[in-house]
């Protein structure tokens, strides 16, 4: 009877514990957020803006280029002072060329700061409502190199995921 009643007690321990357990999903969110939508519409924005760019910045550095090679074919003909100024033009136009290059990439990275951000927020609200609609307490991030899935028997959210985002 005593053998019975320990028996008894580790199956309702049992029983308590598999209610009480809680279900674990994972996610690829670099696969998802590479799949979004408005993750493409960036990176199309942000292509397009780099070319403009770069544009503008090959004009210069052209412009440039041209200026010196008239410079350098004069400077024997021209005066020391001539020469000297011809340099420090030279020189302002490059800082020009440098400063354009630094502008272009802190405009492009706050472009692409401030556009990200609403993307990471509605990615993650999909997750968490697909995740409570399937009751899963954890969500782990199985992207690649993010060391995070260890175990990958667990539900994947993927698909759930990107139809809950229309896509």
């Amino acid at each position: 009877m005593k053998h019975f009643k320990i028996l008894l007690l580790i199956a309702i321990l049992g029983i308590a514990s598999v209610s009480y357990a809680q279900k674990i999903a994972h996610i690829d969110t670099d696969k998802l957020l590479a799949e979004m939508p408005e993750t493409k519409s960036l990176k199309a924005e942000l292509e397009r803006l780099n070319k403009t760019y770069k544009d503008d910045i090959d004009a210069m550095v052209t412009k440039l280029e041209a200026k010196i090679k008239k410079y350098e074919a004069e400077g024997k003909t021209q005066t020391l002072e001539e020469n000297q100024k011809r340099s420090a033009e030279v020189q302002q136009d490059r800082n020009r060329v440098y400063q354009a290059q630094q502008s272009a990439s802190q405009e492009m990275q706050k472009k692409y700061q401030s556009k990200l951000g609403p993307i990471l927020k509605k990615a993650e609200d999909a997750i968490k409502a697909v995740a409570a609609e399937k009751g899963v307490v954890y969500v782990l991030d199985a992207s690649p190199g993010k060391g995070l899935l260890v175990f990958d028997k667990g539900e994947d959210l993927y698909s759930a995921v990107k139809t809950k985002l229309g896509f």
